[in-house]
């Protein structure tokens, strides 16, 4: 989670990994719903090289942009119901009945330009795929050669030291945009690449920063 909203860092107060339920969590997974701390403890920041998760947090960061992260999680289910399980080549072919329709379900967030990007970025996908050398792991290889292949780790004391952006989700940013896809700024492409385990966040005191530093160190 970045700094600004993006990583949902308006959740919680403190500078540094506050202990929750005997566990030393980040500041942004104290205070807060279950599914929430389960996210961070169990998905948050783990190496993903799953193709479909990786397009569907793509979806679900975009959404989020300009509100709290754990408004969006709360509704993932929703969003997986009305968007077909993030089946790409199903929103690739959304037209505007489908739009409309989105727009009037309540379970997910109902903004216009949001759920046409969602649109887009399916279509993107496709065309990567095109010329990709694994297709099937498009979008999970064009993210990820962006730091070789293996994770960053952040080394994060404190709050404080959580960037929003970094020269590495800026050249990731301005690459999906040139290849076609909406709402990556480079704020949301750092939030993309903190939940799916680019890089590790996790601050030095949180319970979760060696396990996942593990796994990262393994690949």
């Amino acid at each position: 989670m970045t700094t600004s909203k993006v990583a949902a860092a308006k959740l919680a107060k403190g500078n540094s990994a506050v202990t929750s339920n005997q566990k030393a969590r980040c500041f942004w997974a104290t205070g807060v719903p279950d599914f929430y701390e389960k996210y961070h403890d169990e998905e948050w920041g783990v190496p993903c090289f799953d193709e479909h998760k990786m397009f569907e947090m793509l979806i679900l960061e975009g959404a989020q942009a300009g509100l709290s992260w754990q408004t969006v999680l709360a509704k993932r289910e929703n969003y997986r119901k009305a968007f077909d399980g993030f089946n790409v080549e199903k929103i690739a072919r959304y037209k505007e009945p489908k739009i409309q329709k989105l727009l009037l379900d309540a379970g997910i967030i109902r903004n216009r330009l949001k759920i046409r990007a969602a649109v887009t970025n399916a279509q993107a996908l496709l065309r990567l795929r095109e010329t990709a050398a694994r297709p099937a792991f498009a979008l999970t290889d064009f993210f990820w050669r962006f730091v070789d292949g293996r994770p960053i780790q952040g080394e994060r004391q404190r709050r404080e030291d959580v960037p929003a952006t970094t020269p590495v989700s800026d050249a990731l940013s301005k690459a999906l945009t040139q290849a076609g896809f909406k709402f990556v700024g480079s704020t949301i492409v750092y939030a993309h690449m903190q939940a799916c385990g680019m890089v590790n966040d996790h601050l030095l005191g949180c319970w979760r920063h060696d396990a996942v530093r593990a796994l990262g160190e393994a690949l």
